[in-house]
């Protein structure tokens, strides 16, 4: 998830099922002018919303978010009746909040069990499958963007499995939970809440403008949403119509999902041709383990520099041109991995800041890289040209 430190992903999740349509078109287009919304707000305000995760009181009760959300109308130049409405819908939700917790102090993080939720047959499979129902797409974001397909299809598997697990939570439930009900016992209370709250008044300036009712989406419990999980400022950032049709779309266009993605590490100064890591080792004469952990996984030291704190390097590794950084990935009770760390893997922890994550997301997309190019189209069921993603599953017509 863009900009999210956090990732939990749920076995059980169903998906959204409603676009949001922003346009690609230049600002002279109507189809990019601001639009009124489906629903008046007399309407929006009548309807009543009822799902499984809908369990906490409605924020209308709440006179300190409905004066809040009138602050966010008048700086985005909102219908303030229709944010009201709107939000005063919206439900707090003790999952988002039980969710968006940090595991509690001294939990052993372990790669290997990391590892394991993530790279397996049912994503390996589902990924060889997007890969060929999508192979010109993810030709195309490479050839323009230099990032690797494999890298595009490793985010978007690690996320949803290819779009099969794209959230059940209302997107507005859990931005306006997060927003004004943010857990005060978190580390990071005070700067996560603003950030909520900014996420939360950029959802409502884009599902207005684009004419979509605010409480259709669903994503993540932390506001996330589509394919590749993005939060709405990073959907106004960073999202493209790779698909041409004049609209993004990240639940159910994959094109559009493949160029958002690429575009995003692109934004996030993505090295065309640079590995992401490099195996090392280390000389127990001269190791300065604290010196070499100390940048965490900020790439900092030169080649030599890295090699004269007692990291060992070998082949093209000692060719490498730019800054490394030393990534440890702990196993439990085992030794941790290292790995040397570029600054492309750097970029794909701008995407979840997480080692643990980056390279979760390198070895799903190396792992259906491997086993898409063993394998024809009849083997999974369909040919490639038959296939289409749709926001449920990767299906034949």
């Amino acid at each position: 998830m863009p900009r999210l430190k956090s990732l939990l992903f749920f076995a059980t999740l169903l998906i959204a099922t409603h676009p949001i349509n922003v346009s690609a078109t230049g600002s002279n287009d109507p189809k990019n002018k601001i639009n009124t919304p489906r629903q008046p707000p007399a309407a929006l305000a009548a309807k009543v919303t009822k799902t499984k995760n809908s369990i906490g009181p409605a924020y209308v009760l709440r006179d300190d978010v409905m004066r809040a959300v009138a602050d966010m109308a008048l700086r985005r130049d909102l219908d303030a009746d229709w944010v009201r409405q709107a939000v005063g819908q919206a439900h707090y939700m003790p999952q988002v909040v039980k969710f968006i917790q940090p595991p509690p102090a001294g939990t052993p993080k372990n790669w290997r069990v990391y590892r394991g939720r993530f790279i397996d047959s049912v994503r390996i499979k589902a990924g060889v499958a997007f890969w060929q129902a999508n192979r010109e797409a993810l030709e195309r974001a490479e050839r323009t963007t230099g990032v690797p397909a494999e890298i595009i299809v490793g985010v978007i598997g690690v996320e949803t499995i290819y779009g099969q697990q794209m959230g059940t939570f209302r997107v507005l439930d859990a931005l306006t939970t997060l927003a004004f009900d943010f857990p005060a016992s978190h580390p990071r209370a005070a700067a996560r809440t603003e950030f909520f709250k900014a996420e939360l008044e950029q959802y409502l300036s884009l599902t207005h403008r684009t004419g979509v009712d605010p409480l259709s989406l669903r994503g993540s419990f932390a506001g996330a949403m589509g394919m590749p999980q993005f939060m709405p400022s990073s959907w106004v950032k960073y999202a493209v119509d790779f698909d041409g049709d004049g609209r993004i779309d990240l639940f159910n266009s994959p094109a559009d999902v493949i160029g958002s993605v690429a575009n995003y590490f692109v934004a996030f100064n993505w090295q065309k041709g640079m590995a992401t890591h490099y195996p090392v080792s280390f000389d127990a004469q001269t190791l300065n383990m604290d010196a070499l952990l100390a940048p965490d996984i900020l790439p900092t030291f030169s080649v030599p520099r890295f090699v004269a704190k007692g990291a060992v390097l070998e082949g093209a590794a000692l060719l490498h041109n730019g800054p490394l950084a030393l990534v440890e990935l702990q196993n439990g009770e085992l030794a941790p991995s290292y790995v040397a760390g570029t600054e492309n893997f750097y970029a794909i922890t701008r995407y979840n800041w997480s080692s643990y994550y980056a390279m979760a997301v390198i070895e799903l997309g190396q792992e259906v890289a491997r086993a898409q190019a063993t394998t024809t189209p009849s083997n999974t069921g369909c040919n490639a040209s038959s296939q289409a993603a749709t926001s449920s599953s990767l299906t034949c017509k």
